[in-house]
């Protein structure tokens, strides 16, 4: 598949604090759900229409909107594309975490008018290829349970469940139906 743009380096001083207007509509969730046994604990995700209305998340709802290069991301690194006006239309960026050895991807975004052209598969490449190179013992990132989109995405890549936070966002996360959960890839797989 042909990109439209290439991708590049977004540098630091350019893009530092750049928004990314990341949203989305769904008419699913997965519903997570903790039970206490006597033996332990047992937790469910369960895909599920949603019975009254579509979930939906703006840019706008959120106090502090997804942006390149925030300060708690030091080392963080970011590819992407740009447009011939000089417009992004698509970044992700990643950052080591040394003590675990793990890549993790902090953001991941495509314009709407360029999604579904095989630019989130080339971004994620790019991520893995990293993670191998540097001999990564996993590729990680977060998304919310209600998220979909992404997660099918995300699984098509070949990203299993590795851990979920039911209070991330709010202290009603499971009520909401927006679980941060914990996606890896295994750079060493075969």
């Amino acid at each position: 598949m042909t990109l439209p743009y290439p991708i590049l380096p977004l540098e630091k001083s350019k893009w530092k604090g750049h928004p990314l207007p990341i949203g989305y509509t769904t008419n699913t969730y997965y519903d997570v759900t903790v039970d206490r046994t006597e033996t332990g604990f047992q937790v469910n995700m369960i895909l599920t229409d949603t019975s009254d209305a579509p979930i939906t998340h703006t840019p706008e709802e959120y106090d502090f909107p997804d942006k390149l290069y925030e300060d708690y991301r030091p080392d963080s690194r970011a590819y992407g594309m740009v447009d011939d006006a000089g417009n992004l239309i698509a970044a992700i960026e990643i950052e080591p975490e040394g003590w675990s050895n793990r890549l993790r991807v902090h953001e991941l975004w495509i314009d709407d008018r360029y999604q579904k052209q095989g630019i989130g598969r080339a971004l994620m490449n790019l991520a893995k290829d990293e993670a191998r190179k540097n001999g990564h013992r996993m590729l990680m990132l977060e998304t919310q349970s209600c998220n979909t989109n992404a997660i099918g995405f995300y699984l098509h890549e070949g990203f299993g469940l590795i851990g979920f936070d039911a209070c991330c966002y709010a202290n009603n996360d499971l009520e909401r139906k927006e679980v941060r959960i914990e996606l890896g890839w295994d750079p060493t797989a075969k």
